[in-house]
């Protein structure tokens, strides 16, 4: 399982934005406390869950894919608090599972309020939720309202119309 220290922040990241402005939020706390940060990211092979492992074939290509993508974020952030020491832990087991245990030696255990999987989320429960009940540690939930939408998805307020007055109803 995970190799978290005694003291450690351990936050849970995947492939959402949430789960980044978490690990931002714990980098943030680590600064001011002193303590250190482990991303951890957990995998399972499920194809049948997973249309990107039954795309990828194989159970190492899938944990390729994921340690890089661990490794963007976190080197993101290692970019913007480079006086924090932050660790990517990738981990075959499943994300509830792996945050439950991971905080048996945390200090601390940060997580997104929603992660990439909703569907998921709706069938069986969120991981957030199976970490406030199981979790040894305290545990922060970052909501999603403080992570902004791209751009892109916003649309563009309508111009007012100048000098336009409706009529009476008749």
């Amino acid at each position: 399982m995970t190799t978290a220290n005694q003291g450690d922040i351990v936050v849970g990241v995947d492939h959402s934005a949430i789960s980044a402005a978490a690990l931002r939020w714990a980098v943030s706390e680590a600064a001011v406390s002193g303590r250190q940060v482990v991303a951890l990211r957990a995998w399972t092979f499920e194809p049948i869950y997973d249309l990107g492992a039954a795309v990828a074939g194989t159970p190492q290509t899938v944990a390729d894919r994921e340690r890089q993508q661990l490794e963007e974020v976190v080197g993101e952030v290692r970019a913007e608090h480079p006086d924090v020491a932050v660790r990517a832990e990738l981990v075959e087991h499943s994300p509830a599972v792996a945050l439950e245990e991971a905080s048996k030696t945390a200090s601390m255990l940060v997580l997104g309020s929603h992660g990439h999987n909703r569907l998921l989320k709706l069938l069986v429960g969120s991981v957030a939720e199976h970490c406030l009940r199981e979790a040894s540690c305290p545990v922060v939930v970052i909501p999603a309202r403080t992570v902004p939408q791209p751009e892109k998805d916003a649309a563009p307020e309508p111009e007012p119309a100048v000098g336009y007055y409706p009529g009476p109803l008749l």
